[in-house]
């Protein structure tokens, strides 16, 4: 049995009009960046945002935790830094960006921040 060459010409020569288009190459690909913006960076910004308001309000005698995972109260708040009461007697300086989360704020009227 032999097997001629041009038998398999078909097969290897493919017809251009049978070709998918670019641009519905490119169509999968953006639905794929929507769903990731939508699904990832979008809540993520949104959550960004909310903690960078509230340490720009940070005040005296709020209760945080740091990115270290230290837990302390704010005894005094510079433009840059925040200084944290850890223990008695015992104060650190952190950057207002080594705050993590505000755990509970003190309001006048006794009751705690949401």
């Amino acid at each position: 049995m032999t097997l001629i060459l041009s038998d398999f010409t078909p097969l290897l020569a493919a017809d251009p009009a049978a070709q998918p288009s670019p641009f519905g190459m490119f169509v999968p690909l953006a639905l794929m960046f929507v769903m990731f913006y939508f699904i990832l960076i979008r809540p993520q910004r949104k959550k960004q945002k909310e903690l960078a308001l509230q340490i720009a309000s940070i005040k005296k005698d709020d209760k945080v935790v740091t990115v270290g995972g230290l837990h302390g109260t704010v005894a005094n708040v510079k433009e840059t830094t925040v200084i944290l009461k850890i223990a008695d007697n015992v104060k650190v300086e952190f950057e207002k960006s080594a705050v993590a989360t505000i755990i509970k704020r003190d309001r006048p009227g006794g009751e705690p921040a949401p």
